[in-house]
Order: structure tokens, then C-alpha cells, then sequence
């Protein structure tokens, strides 16, 4: 069979959105599997036979097992997943291939989005607010960043995973996966050097109402993180005591 170099445009865009909503039928019996079978079903109709043919069952009835990832990074998988079913590679090593993709899509995945990129865009909104910016626009610029992000990840991870097929692990060890957390996280922490005092400063005001407020909770939250002993990031609790203060002030 003739296998594309690259997927009609109404092919990739279908499977575009249905990543969208990968984890709309997450279980705990299979995870996202099923979302992996739905978001690969567009391509599989390009199968001899499509939609109706026993290829395109079985097929379909293979990608709809148990699978574990990163929903951000799964459009490696379904890209290559898709290119190994056109391509006709046996099931058993497509089998094999799928339970090699769930560890490094899941733990990559973490590294890259829950644990840098989500909290670069919290201190970047909480930055917006800093230098004078409404609820509104510290929501808007808060979505738009964060959205973006992951938006091009599942582009890039769509088109990777498509043109490397059962290789697309060589791809996950490009640079900005591999070293972007840790970029990441610096920028994280020069953004939240420069927020975290504007924004106590807009917070406690000329008149420093909530300045003893400010300080008895600085003072019980250090506290706490060091009880806590390592269970308890400090700066998510500081992000946290913050967004609260944030959120008096606006509504006041």
C-alpha cells in the first residue's frame, strides 16, 4: 500500500481536534486508550477497504487499548501510531510499540507542562496583575499563554510522530524537550522575582492595611514548609497564599 508523506489536511485536522478531547473518555480500566483509538480512527479510514474493511476493524479495535500518557504529548503517539498502521507493520510489534511510547510520553510530558510550563504562565499572570492589570486580563493573558503552549505541542508532536513512525523516539530527545523544563523553570523564577514584590506592594497598598496580615502569613507559611520537610514546595505555597491575597484585593 501507498502510504502518504503527509496526511490530507482534512485527516490532520480532524485528528487535531479529537486530541482535544483525548481524556473525554478516560476510565480506569484502560486510561486514555480509547482516546488514542478515537483520535487515530480519521486516518485509519485511508486503510484498503476503509471504514468498512477488516483492516480498519482491527486496526481501530488495537489503538482503542490500554494506554497511558501525557494528553499533551499523545499526538507523538497517534502520529506514529497512525504511520505504523499505513505503513503495515505487524500488529504485534505495533503492540510492542504502544507499551514502549506510555513511560517517556508520561514522564517527558510532566517534566515539560505540570512542572514548568504551568507554573511560568501563573507567574506571568500573577506579573500581569503586578503591574496594574484587571482580573480580566490577568485570566486573559493567564489562558492565551498557557493555551498556546500546549496548542503547538500537540501540533508538533502530531507532525513528528507522523514523519518518524516507529523512530519518533529519537525525537523526544530534541533539546527542547530534553533541557526545556529546566529553561523553563528559570524563566519561571525571574518572572516571579519580579512579580511577587509588585504585587505585594499593589496588594498592601499606600496605607499598608494588609501589611501584618502579609507577614503573619509569610511567617506561618515558612513555617509550614519546613515542617513539611520536602512534601511541600515553597513556591507553590507562596504562589497560592498570593493568589488568595490577589483575590481579596480585586473583589474589596
Amino acid at each position: 500500500m501507498s502510504v502518504p508523506a503527509e496526511l490530507p489536511l482534512r485527516v490532520r485536522t480532524r485528528m487535531l481536534f479529537r486530541l482535544l478531547a483525548v481524556q473525554g473518555s478516560w476510565n480506569y480500566e484502560i486510561l486514555v486508550g480509547t482516546g488514542i483509538g478515537f483520535c487515530i480512527e480519521p486516518a485509519l479510514r485511508l486503510l484498503p477497504g476503509g471504514a468498512h474493511g477488516p483492516g480498519y476493524r482491527e486496526a481501530l479495535a488495537r489503538q482503542s487499548q490500554y494506554f497511558n500518557c501525557h494528553p499533551y504529548l499523545a499526538s507523538v503517539a497517534v502520529g506514529a501510531l497512525a504511520r505504523a498502521e499505513l505503513d503495515g507493520e505487524p500488529p504485534a510489534r505495533i503492540e510492542r510499540f504502544r507499551t514502549a511510547l506510555c513511560g517517556p510520553l508520561g514522564s517527558v510530558g510532566d517534566r515539560l507542562v505540570w512542572a514548568a510550563w504551568l507554573p511560568l504562565c501563573s507567574v506571568f499572570a500573577l506579573g500581569v496583575f503586578a503591574f496594574g492589570g484587571s482580573w480580566l486580563a490577568c485570566v486573559a493573558s493567564f489562558l492565551l499563554l498557557y493555551n498556546a503552549g500546549h496548542v503547538a505541542l500537540r501540533l508538533w508532536g502530531l507532525q513528528v510522530g507522523w514523519a518518524r513512525g516507529l523512530r519518533v523516539s529519537h525525537a523526544l530527545g530534541v533539546p527542547f524537550l530534553r533541557e526545556g523544563p529546566e529553561q523553563l523553570l528559570r524563566a519561571a523564577a525571574l518572572v516571579a522575582g519580579l512579580a511577587l514584590p509588585l504585587a505585594l506592594f499593589r496588594l498592601i497598598g499606600p496605607g499598608r492595611t494588609l501589611l501584618w496580615e502579609v507577614v503573619a502569613l509569610v511567617a506561618a507559611g515558612g513555617l509550614a514548609v519546613s515542617r513539611m520537610q520536602g512534601r511541600l514546595e515553597g513556591w507553590r505555597a507562596a504562589l497560592l497564599v498570593l493568589t488568595a491575597f490577589a483575590l481579596y484585593s480585586v473583589s474589596r
